[in-house]
């Protein structure tokens, strides 16, 4: 039986109403007396926080409840109904919704405390905060949903709100054009998403379009129904996560301030596909080729990204890169229906990206905002607490245990290879040896070795409190978060797995502690392989590298952003302007123009007659009751 509670939909209104707030306060405070930024940090951190208690009383109600039972409703208004299809803005709380709602809504808040620090100064720093908390909104509203529909409305709220932070610095023209660039492409993702959905409710949605429901007639949807619902919905997913082919959008988003790549990266935006994804996992377990094909895409891109991330220079276009490698393990571990070790890896991840990326930050807040890693270096003494917990993050990253990400990644090749995916358990532990190559690259040659910028060392110094105190935070979850879903060989329990169940249609593989050994002894083997090579090339310090051949083929991404542009994005403009040059002024104008000059001559033609003289309309009366009364005549006879 459901049970429906109101303070549901209050999780995301809290941020919203801050993002109302806060705006407003900075429309009509910004060309008097600026309100102090104390003020606005204040009022930002509140809503995150009171979402975070609220998911927390969220979690307490589900745990009370019997684990099939586990699923609290809220409808708080009737959207729109029309034929069958009838739309509620109702919010779903249960294990899965749940999971996220607690990481996003605690993050989301680090990241916005951290902020406080960051972007002082900045002279829209109300702006910023008024977007941060719409973003947030958002992705709960997307979480919360309790149907596509819904879902749909945050999906879209998110993609606005990166619009918006990416192209934050608006006065650089390049800033800007990123932000077109993440809006464009997940505009292209967004038509399969909704595609999927029509064709969802063509085959099952008139009994009811919520995930209940759905779930509950999802036997009656036609094979290939299910595969092209599958398909589009994971199209969607490439776009908002940046797989392969809509990944590009990603590391260009790091024009945004560091704050907002850490919320896009680690608490919002990306994780929403892979979210997705096990939303419907009732849909896609009875669907293998479609969840062959996502895990297939996934783990390809996790190799692109990490060959990518390889040769960056930018530190946050390493950490960009190696977010959408990770992402790729997230679909690997879904696409192979091991939904819960992919939204357990979404979990970890989220704590040791968002620490990798504040890390970033503060570095670069401390460099007078400077990215090139080549322009770093020594900074280890200078910034301790930055450089230890930067360290903890890359070790969660790189797999290393027992730190979170080894757990969480190890789940997702062991279920590769149990279920027979030995391809792309081979691929995931090549890009896990890689992962730790480029991780321990960035951090040898940011902290490690001689300063190569003198002026810049000598001015660096540890970040504030405000804002090192998250990456403490976030360290912590980065050492011990993968402790919640240790496995039985470790001699736990798998919690976070456990907990989830209710929520996903996921067949877990019969143990076998063979194939365990062999998938933690390969994953341990490729992480120290990595760091040893990356140690001996930077650990003491290494002058900027000249590429050549691949290694200059891979810097500049395989040239794939070129290639879009020339065979997607210059035809279209060409078409675009052969449409504006030729056919609108002679197909689309040029009838419309017509009878506007049409409309022109007659009425030229009528103005003599409208002279303005009553004796000449007493005149024009004569004349027509004189003809009418011939014509009468006539007609008479």
């Amino acid at each position: 039986m459901e049970q429906s509670v109101n303070y549901l939909g209050l999780i995301p209104l809290f941020p919203l109403m801050g993002a109302v707030l806060i705006g407003l306060l900075h429309v009509f405070t910004c060309k008097r007396t600026a309100l102090p930024e104390k003020v606005y940090g204040i009022l930002a951190c509140i809503g995150p926080v009171l979402s975070f208690v609220l998911a927390l009383k969220v979690f307490v109600a589900l745990k009370a409840l019997a684990p099939e039972a586990r699923f609290l409703t809220h409808k708080a208004f009737t959207w729109f109904s029309v034929g069958d299809l009838h739309i509620n803005m109702g919010f779903l709380a249960d294990p899965l919704s749940c999971l996220m709602l607690l990481f996003v809504t605690f993050i989301g808040s680090l990241i916005h405390i951290y902020s406080i620090g960051y972007m002082g100064g900045d002279k829209n720093y109300g702006k910023f905060f008024a977007y941060m908390n719409l973003f947030l909104g958002s992705m709960l509203v997307l979480v919360l949903g309790d149907g596509p529909v819904v879902m749909f409305v945050g999906w879209e709220g998110v993609g606005l709100c990166s619009y918006l932070l990416i192209s934050f610095y608006s006065e650089d023209r390049s800033n800007v054009l990123a932000g077109n660039k993440a809006f464009i492409v997940n505009r292209v993702g967004d038509l399969g998403f909704v595609l999927g959905m029509s064709f969802l409710f063509w085959g099952i949605g008139a009994n009811g379009f919520d995930y209940l429901s759905l779930k509950a007639n999802v036997q009656h949807l036609e094979p290939a129904i299910a595969l092209t619902v599958c398909l589009l919905l994971f199209v969607g997913a490439t776009g908002k996560s940046a797989q392969i082919p809509l990944y590009v959008w990603l590391p260009d988003a790091m024009a945004g301030p560091t704050p907002v790549s850490a919320l896009i990266h680690a608490a919002t935006m990306v994780t929403a596909g892979v979210y997705m994804v096990a939303r419907f996992s009732f849909l896609y377990a009875g669907v293998e080729l479609a969840g062959t094909i996502v895990a297939w895409v996934g783990i390809l891109t996790a190799l692109l990204a990490a060959i990518f991330g390889m040769f960056q220079d930018d530190i946050k276009k390493v950490l960009a890169y190696s977010t959408v490698s990770q992402l790729g393990y997230m679909f690997a571990g879904v696409g192979v229906a091991a939904y819960s070790a992919g939204i357990f890896h979404v979990f970890t991840h989220a704590f040791f990206k968002a620490l990798l990326f504040l890390g970033a930050g503060a570095v670069i807040y401390a460099l007078h905002h400077e990215q090139n890693i080549w322009k770093m270096g020594g900074l280890k003494n200078k910034m301790p607490k930055t450089y230890i917990t930067m360290v903890i993050g890359a070790l969660a990253l790189a797999g290393c245990p027992p730190f979170s990400g080894f757990f969480s990644k190890d789940e997702i090749l062991y279920s590769a290879l149990a279920t027979g995916h030995f391809g792309i358990w081979a691929v995931g532990v090549l890009v896990a040896g890689m992962t730790a190559y480029y991780t321990f690259r960035m951090i040898f040659v940011v902290f490690h070795g001689e300063p190569r910028d003198q002026h810049a060392y000598e001015h660096a110094s540890e970040a504030p409190n405000v804002m090192t105190v998250p990456l403490i935070i976030l360290a912590v979850g980065a050492l011990f978060a993968g402790f919640l879903n240790l496995p039985g060989i470790f001699g736990g329990d798998q919690i976070v797995s456990h907990w989830l169940a209710p929520s996903l249609s996921e067949q877990h593989p019969h143990g076998n502690l063979f194939v365990e050994i062999l998938a933690i002894g390969a994953s341990v083997v490729a992480f120290a392989i990595g760091i040893k090579i990356a140690y001996g090339k930077f650990g003491q310090g290494a002058p900027e590298p000249s590429f050549s051949g691949f290694a200059d083929f891979a810097y500049h991404k395989f040239y794939v952003d070129e290639l879009y542009d020339r065979i997607i994005v210059q035809p279209y403009k060409a078409i675009g302007s052969s449409i504006w040059k030729v056919i609108e002024p002679n197909v689309t104008d040029a009838p419309i123009k017509g009878v506007s000059r049409l409309y022109m001559v007659l009425g030229t033609a009528f103005k003599v007659f409208q002279v303005g003289y009553v004796r000449i309309y007493a005149l024009y009366m004569v004349l027509g009751l004189s003809i009418m009364s011939l014509l009468l005549s006539q007609s008479l006879n």
